[in-house]
């Protein structure tokens, strides 16, 4: 059977993706100094760049307005109310820490949301040249490649779990670090990258406290299109949580997810 192929958008899309990190963003690496927001992040002359190079780029392919991490939170609360028909949710580096001193780990991360929820996503890593893909009930795909669904059914003990436990609850990290039911765990400091190492079978379960919007908004579709299963840990329907601190409990198989979620509600 033939497999389906990336749309001309979703191909366009990568296309725009790699420009702006080749053009925007490398030229800068190991070059910049980070500035620290008023929430406390990190930003770089780089992000700013990103940003705009996104703004005038995307509506180009999708003519709908572009809701980005560096704008402030009035803007995102207007945009994201008033275009439900149609946004753009980009994080022009998501991993801003780890590229200011210069660790390897950060990525282009842009979705298209129609109704609040992504139908196309871009999450490209410019230091490995990986650019993860997906559209809506069409599949998800590495550098062109269908990334196949993975089958490999290991119990949850034999895990490699991605977690950030900064927004975890007190009793949920503590119990993370003393009783976690999992082989070991990794955090990368890049959101978008731990979805789609998720979806391609590098990890096997996750778990976020309260990502952003554009935390979540391109991984989770890849994910979701690679066969992986998503909830929270508040909710097992992930989409009813605060969309813009929204906790995440993921697993690549739905096996793998029903396990997972079972332990983490007896743990939070």
């Amino acid at each position: 059977m033939l497999q389906p192929k990336m749309s001309e958008t979703l191909l366009a899309l990568c296309a725009i993706a790699r420009e702006v990190a080749a053009t925007e963003i490398m030229p800068r690496y190991q070059k910049v100094v980070a500035e620290i927001k008023h929430d406390g992040s990190l930003f770089t002359e780089a992000d700013l760049a990103a940003q705009s190079a996104l703004q005038r780029l995307l509506p180009g392919l999708l003519d709908y307005p572009v809701l980005g991490e560096e704008m402030t939170q009035a803007e995102q609360e207007q945009l994201w109310a008033a275009h439900a028909d149609g946004l753009w949710v980009v994080d022009p580096i998501d991993g801003t820490t780890n590229f200011a001193h210069g660790l390897p780990n950060f990525a282009v991360s842009i979705a298209f949301m129609r109704q609040h929820r992504p139908v196309l996503a871009v999450v490209y890593v410019p230091v490995l040249d990986e650019c993860f893909a997906a559209e809506v009930a069409c599949g998800a795909w590495l550098n062109h490649e269908r990334l196949p669904r993975v089958q490999d059914e290991r119990p949850l003990s034999g895990a490699i779990a991605s977690v950030e436990t900064k927004w975890l609850s007190g009793h949920l990290a503590t119990r993370i670090v003393t009783l976690n039911p999992y082989h070991s765990h990794r955090n990368f400091g890049a959101s978008t990258i731990d979805w789609c190492w998720l979806a391609a079978g590098r990890t096997d379960v996750m778990l976020h406290g309260a990502q952003k919007l554009w935390d979540y908004a391109a991984g989770v579709l890849i994910l979701l299109e690679s066969g992986g299963q998503v909830g929270s840990i508040f909710h097992d329907d992930y989409w009813q949580e605060n969309p813009w601190h929204r906790s995440a409990v993921a697993a690549r198989t739905p096996s793998l997810y029903a396990a997972w979620q079972v332990w983490v509600q007896a743990n939070k």
